[in-house]
């Protein structure tokens, strides 16, 4: 009853999408009240509708109603039910239905949000959205029907991919539709600006939270698919630069380049076309991996491609979108000419280029890469490969260069950098990126790349550290303020700022635990229970593993082989660690699976691999002769950092994002922002009001 509520629910939802649009884009056209309000109580009924087929879905899970195609294919009897639940966003028949309920739930927040404000730019913005929830209701329900029904009903179904079957697979994929989705809204402010002609700073200031907030989940979702990765798939890395993951990247890249250039247009009005190019292009590339995950034109084992009809759609959909945004651009060109133009290189404004230039140049580099093996097949009828080195060699150097302008951007001088300015601000950073370098290569760090990174990452950090230290010994001093009380109201006086130093910590410690991979240690070795392994760490101890032998269990439709070792550290007992290789019986022919062991610390992990083991022991037999096996065993330096410096970028974003009174504006308002723009040239500021503001 509750699946056929919910098919019914999607049903009444297209025309309800198809009127909201057209009376939006009439009453916005015509300045009628009535109908932009009849619109956008349309976008309050289609997200109702939306949870609505989305309990349908989930109900149908949960009990285990196989005569629909959907459950039949990703669950089972025995599945968890939290993985039933998951099961919305399983596979792309529900992923789908997920990304329209987001965006329908999104447009309607947009709408109440902006129910007395922005009034002129509304109903052309939700009409985007509405034109939008109505191009994946349409999929939902003639591509990609996820209520389809079998012509029987089956005892249980094929079950949900063990590999999926984690609890960071489960929280990734929600995460990165949300960040997909929720730039629809400033994608949609984008195009009712463009289409209304006020394309001054207004409708940047109506999105910023928008963006903050999708580059906020887009990260997470990164590093949440990093994670499961690491801990899921037993190749002993968490990058592999295979295409979904690229996928995953492209947007991040684009968005993160607006959020940086978008503050000339707010502090200078320069980059208007630059910035509205970035906004379109993000929401373009939402598309765009959309398109690659489920293309089924890719090899991924992320991917969730079925039918190949649904990869034409999209690639359809990414180009009309993207000749009506140029056209669009080109129609308002004459008012998006910047009021300024570049003074000098050395100037914040010339960084905050530069930064854009080198992350959409890793953007390029990304697609290249991932669509070139595709491409000469069409050519010429062989595909050539394209690996972790090729992405390596090029965005290695890009990374660290893109880490050097973290904190070369944010303290030098607008307009021009003046020799004092330069001294001021550099000298002790570079000092201290001198010194690490001779430090680290003194003791032996030879890797260049590793010590680029660690000797640039402490040039930013200095610079941080020193910002923050300016800051609230000012506000300590002009406030009479102790130290703790005067940081915790420096930031809070201006969140969007500090927030951004501290996501910028957050991404140093993120690259130094990326450049630890230079330092990885590996032992490959076949053992009999009994038989021990010594595995040297680059910090100077040793860890001894002794295999204790092998034991096999059978749990629904899988057989595990679990293997056990003790571990000394220095030779000091340090407990012990287990390691799996499954096979999945479900499927023909069984598949194995690896489930690595980890065991960490601050600086490193344990990485334990169980990579072949006697086909006897997996289907049953614990004898002594059948229990040899082969591992691998890993020392993964600052890997732990990877994590931690996630942390640390999802606690900066939160403080971007956290409601405030906000800071003093150019107009002297205090607020969010000014909706008069104001075009004078800033005025220059004692130090101490400019460390505070």
């Amino acid at each position: 009853m509750i699946p056929a509520l919910g098919e019914f629910a999607l049903w009444i939802a297209l025309p309800i999408s198809i009127w909201g649009c057209v009376l939006a884009f009439l009453g916005g056209r015509w300045n009628r009240g009535d109908l932009v309000l009849s619109a956008e109580r349309s976008t309050y009924a289609i997200s109702i509708l939306f949870i609505i087929a989305s309990i349908g879905i989930i109900a149908a899970f949960m009990r285990d109603q196989f005569q629909y195609w959907y459950v039949y294919n990703y669950s089972s009897t025995n599945l968890h039910p939290f993985f039933k639940f998951a099961g919305l966003w399983a596979g792309q028949r529900g992923s789908l239905l997920f990304w329209g309920l987001n965006l329908s739930l999104f447009a309607s927040l947009a709408v109440w949000m902006n129910r007395s404000r922005n009034r002129d730019l509304m109903p052309y913005m939700n009409g985007v959205l509405l034109a939008f929830i109505g191009f994946f209701i349409s999929i939902s329900l003639f591509v990609t029907p996820p209520f389809e029904q079998l012509g029987f009903t089956p005892a249980d179904g094929r079950g949900l991919n063990p590999q999926l079957q984690n609890y960071w697979m489960t929280i990734h994929p929600p995460t990165m539709y949300v960040g997909f989705t929720s730039f629809n809204v400033p994608f949609a402010f984008a195009i009712s600006a463009l289409m209304v002609g006020r394309l001054d700073a207004r409708w940047i200031q109506a999105t910023r939270k928008w963006i903050l907030t999708s580059w906020f989940f887009l990260t997470l979702a990164i590093i949440f698919g990093m994670r499961w990765a690491y801990e899921e798939l037993g190749w002993g890395g968490f990058w592999f630069w295979d295409p979904v993951e690229n996928a995953s990247l492209l947007p991040w890249l684009v968005a993160t380049a607006f959020l940086h250039s978008v503050m000339i247009q707010e502090s200078r009005g320069m980059l208007k076309v630059w910035n509205m190019g970035l906004v379109l292009l993000t929401f373009l590339m939402t598309i765009f991996a959309t398109f690659l995950t489920r293309s089924g034109l890719i090899e991924s084992v992320h991917s969730f491609a079925q039918n190949l009809t649904i990869a034409w759609i999209f690639l359809g959909c990414m180009g009309i979108t993207g000749a009506v945004c140029l056209v669009l651009i080109v129609w308002r060109y004459p008012v998006l000419v910047s009021e300024r133009q570049f003074e000098s290189a050395l100037s914040r404004e010339s960084a905050f280029l530069l930064n854009n230039l080198v992350l959409l140049g890793a953007a390029f580099a990304v697609i290249w890469g991932t669509m070139f093996p595709l491409l000469t097949e069409g050519l010429t009828g062989s595909k050539v490969a394209v690996g972790p080195p090729f992405f390596n060699q090029v965005n290695i150097p890009i990374g660290l260069i893109l880490l050097a302008l973290m904190g070369i951007g944010p303290v030098i001088a607008w307009r021009k950098a003046s020799a004092r300015n330069l001294k001021k601000n550099f000298l002790l950073p570079v000092a201290v990126l001198v010194s690490t370098a001779a430090v680290l290569f003194s003791a032996g760090v030879r890797h260049p790349y590793a010590l680029l990174t660690f000797s640039i990452g402490a040039f930013v950090l200095t610079i941080i550290v020193v910002e923050f230290w300016k800051g609230t010994r000012a506000r300590a001093r002009i406030e009479r303020e102790n130290a703790f009380t005067a940081f915790v109201h420096l930031v809070r006086r201006n969140r969007r700022r500090w927030g951004g130093y501290i996501v910028h910590v957050g991404v140093v410690v993120m690259f130094m635990g990326f450049a630890g991979s230079a330092f990885n240690r590996e032992v490959r070795q076949s053992m009999v229970p009994g038989d021990s392994v010594a595995v040297d760490s680059p910090f100077g101890h040793e860890y001894v593993l002794t295999y204790q032998g092998l034991s096999t269990t059978l749990v629904p439709s899988m057989r595990q082989a679990i293997a056990l070792f003790s571990v000394e550290k220095d030779g000091v007992p340090a407990g012990s660690i287990t390691t799996q290789r499954q096979l999945n019986l479900a499927v023909s022919p069984p598949q194995p699976i690896s489930e690595v062991g980890i065991r960490s610390t601050f600086v490193e992990d344990l990485y334990l691999i169980l990579a072949t083991v006697d086909d006897e022991v997996l289907l049953g037999s614990n004898e002594p002769e059948f229990q040899q096996a082969t591992f691998q065993f890993q020392i993964n330096p600052l890997v732990p950092w990877i994590w931690y410096g996630g942390l640390v970028i999802a606690a900066g974003a939160l403080i971007g994002l956290w409601p405030g009174a906000g800071v003093p504006t150019r107009t002297g308002r205090l607020g969010t922002g000014s909706r008069r723009q104001d075009t004078s040239t800033p005025t220059p500021r004692s130090d101490a009001a400019a460390t505070l503001g």
